[in-house]
């Protein structure tokens, strides 16, 4: 038994810089015993070579390696759920209280609750914090109570709100000398884990003043690095939040902190509404008489749809673990609109192959291409792949780029045509939503 420690909990905060929970952990006189767990309850469904797994495993141990270096600590990790993980760690050390920093997914809520309810049982505290948004749960509200349902209402009170906080950083980096002088905390190997070495590497982000006051011209043009690339940082916060939104601040053009408005607008819809993880946010759109072709679907999934800016999106999402925002309107709305297939089989794949896969984010998107979510869109806005090509890719660039193939004899046939494929989704909407 040890002396008595307070621990720091990592998990979709994997930084030393500007974390509200670690900030707090360490401004106490126990010494902090950083934690991090590789949760079986979601390591279990991933398959052996997932890139995201690789990512979060390489980001530890550069963390872990600079505690070592400069303040004689390391990283706890474990390699199991997190009841079995915590139970073992309170009985290796005189654990004072937990903190670690909120999520609001359905199951982190769910894990939350019971590990609070385990700690309590040992006289244990558990004390969470704010850090991945700036605004949570009810702190975004109409004037009368009650979540926004729409998106610019939301955002315009999101700005409102924003004027009148403290906008604080929280100088967590400068207290790293409180934490637990042991360099031989337990680790985990890739291997050890049963996992091997993905060779798709998160790519380079990039949020410069230049990128951030061209934004909203350069965003949806796929052939051109007109995106940041930082989702899959702000997924895992191996950098700051507040950090970011400060940057989106600095320049006129406000489309990028619209965009992380966005997020934290999806993030709210979630957790007031848990259920629209696999149910549709307007229940009659769970009606619809989904075609649910596998056939189609294994074309879908792999690019082989005949529809050439399809086909890329997916092709780039498969090999490189990434898709621009566009696309993913454009593949998704094919997917449920084109070819009739439920858009919770849409999400699951993009699930286990986006390197910046969020619930909230995800199921939002999803369901605004399907119609049934949030959005006050009606159902028949139905993308043609054909017009938002020649919008957003007009010299093919990113076609040729993803579909070598494309205008030779080698690349299939459109799988469906497009004016059947939108009155037969129109009608069956139509008739799915009609009472």
């Amino acid at each position: 038994m040890s002396d008595k420690v307070r621990v720091f909990w990592f998990r979709r905060d994997m930084r030393f810089e500007d974390n509200v929970g670690l900030y707090h952990a360490l401004s106490g006189e126990f010494p902090v015993l950083p934690l991090f767990i590789f949760d079986k309850h979601i390591l279990d469904e991933l398959p052996k070579n997932d890139a995201r797994v690789t990512f979060i495993h390489d980001e530890l141990q550069k963390m872990r390696s600079y505690l070592q270096e400069h303040h004689d600590s390391s990283i706890a990790t474990y390699h199991d759920t997190p009841e079995n993980a915590i139970k073992q760690l309170i009985e290796d050390f005189e654990v004072e209280a937990i903190y670690t920093n909120r999520d609001y997914e359905p199951y982190a809520q769910k894990r939350d609750a019971e590990i609070n309810a385990l700690l309590a049982e040992n006289g244990i505290e558990f004390h969470d914090f704010k850090d991945q948004v700036i605004f949570e749960k009810t702190e975004v509200e109409k004037n009368d109570g009650g979540m926004y349902l729409v998106f610019t209402p939301y955002m315009k009170q999101w700005k409102k709100e924003f004027e009148d906080i403290n906008f604080k950083i929280n100088p967590s980096e400068d207290l790293l000398n409180n934490t637990y002088k042991n360099t031989r905390l337990p680790n985990f190997s890739l291997s050890d884990m049963g996992f091997e070495k993905s060779s798709i590497k998160v790519p380079d982000h990039n949020f410069d003043k230049d990128l951030l006051r061209d934004y909203d011209d350069t965003r949806n043009i796929p052939s051109i690095e007109g995106t940041s690339r930082l989702s899959p940082y702000l997924r895992f916060g191996t950098i700051g939040y507040r950090k970011i939104v400060k940057k989106a601040l600095s320049v006129e053009n406000k489309a990028f902190l619209d965009e992380l408005i966005w997020r934290e607008f999806y993030k709210a819809i979630l957790y007031h509404y848990p259920e629209t993880q696999d149910r549709a946010f307007k229940p009659k759109y769970d009606r619809i008489e989904w075609r649910n072709n596998e056939e189609e679907f294994e074309k879908w999934k792999t690019g082989q749809t005949g529809y050439p800016i399809v086909d890329a999106g997916m092709r780039q999402l498969n090999k490189t673990g990434w898709m621009h925002n566009r696309l993913r309107m454009v593949v998704g709305s094919f997917l449920c609109k084109h070819l009739l297939i439920d858009w919770r089989w849409g999400e699951a794949y993009f699930a286990k192959k986006l390197l910046d896969y969020e619930m909230s984010s995800n199921v939002g998107g999803w369901q605004w291409v399907a119609g049934s979510g949030v959005d006050a869109a009606p159902y028949f806005r139905v993308f043609n792949p054909y017009s938002q090509t020649d919008r957003f890719d007009k010299d093919k660039k990113f076609i040729k780029k993803w579909v070598p193939e494309f205008e030779s004899d080698e690349y299939p046939e459109p799988m469906v045509e497009h004016k059947m494929a939108r009155e037969r989704c129109l009608e069956t909407y139509k008739d799915a939503v009609k009472n």
